[in-house]
């Protein structure tokens, strides 16, 4: 993506659907342009560590619940969607120990369960979630945070990675 060919409004965007957490959108785009990828991931990543609470929230709205279809056909939806495929997805009994472990989630921490799904099974996933469910509130809210910054910088990876510099100099 040649960002030199996008309004300021596109950029931030873009940035919106690798983290929708409003304040930082404005600071990554207020710090544009950016001469590289890296200059743009070193920024986004320390703009995004750590998130407090509130901002957790805010970005985790915009997530679908690991295994269901998101909906809509948005720069994030298609990030879910592509980062939730694995080999392991059609398997019946992996989806229905999810969804169980989806629900205990929510009903613990008052939160959907996210995890960088990218590059992992939903095996591993699975076995994530139910490491994550004996996590105390902070401990766990520390990781989710983490996570959060993970998908983010391999959105931003996989968006801006063509991208010519200046990348979001139109903002």
């Amino acid at each position: 993506m040649n960002l030199r060919s996008e309004t300021a409004e596109q950029f931030r965007e873009g940035l919106r659907a690798c983290l929708h957490v409003e304040r930082w959108v404005d600071d990554v785009a207020d710090a544009a342009p950016y001469d590289s990828l890296e200059q743009l991931l070193a920024v986004a990543s320390d703009a995004a560590s750590p998130l407090p609470p509130a901002e957790i929230d805010e970005a985790l709205a915009a997530h679908p619940r690991i295994g269901e279809r998101p909906a809509g056909e948005g720069r994030a939806q298609q990030f879910s969607r592509a980062e939730q495929s694995s080999a392991d997805a059609g398997d019946a009994e992996l989806a229905a120990a999810i969804a169980a472990g989806n629900r205990a989630y929510e009903e613990r921490f008052g939160r959907v369960f996210l995890i960088r799904a990218a590059g992992r099974s939903r095996a591993e996933i699975l076995a994530e979630l139910e490491r994550r469910l004996r996590l105390d509130d902070e401990a766990e809210l520390v990781v989710v945070g983490e996570q959060l910054r993970e998908i983010t910088l391999l959105r931003l990876r996989a968006m801006f990675a063509d991208a010519a510099a200046p990348i979001g100099a139109a903002a």
